[in-house]
């Protein structure tokens, strides 16, 4: 197997290349392009959870929906709004 050799030279160009992808998401966002409505697939993606798991989400009402033909959608802020709600905080007194 070759061997590559990393410069700091490789380091900083991919740094570079890195804060223009992370510029380009964040003006995305800003602009109002990025999505707002989540498929199932796209959400279970996101939030790294089964479909059972999003079912469940659904029906208990943790996770308001949108369907439209069938099609099961998800409003980006809602999820948002629900993990921030959901957030644990932990306070270690030593």
């Amino acid at each position: 197997m070759p061997t590559s050799i990393i410069t700091t030279d490789d380091l900083r160009e991919f740094k570079l290349e890195l804060l223009e992808d992370i510029k380009s998401l964040l003006s995305k966002q800003s602009s109002g392009t990025l999505k707002r409505y989540l498929k199932s697939g796209e959400v279970m993606d996101l939030l790294q959870i089964s479909p059972g798991t999003l079912q469940n989400l659904r029906i208990n009402g943790t996770l308001p929906y949108n369907k439209v033909g069938g099609i099961i959608y998800y409003d980006i802020q809602e999820i948002h709004r629900v993990m921030d709600e959901n957030r644990v905080q932990h306070n270690f007194d030593l």
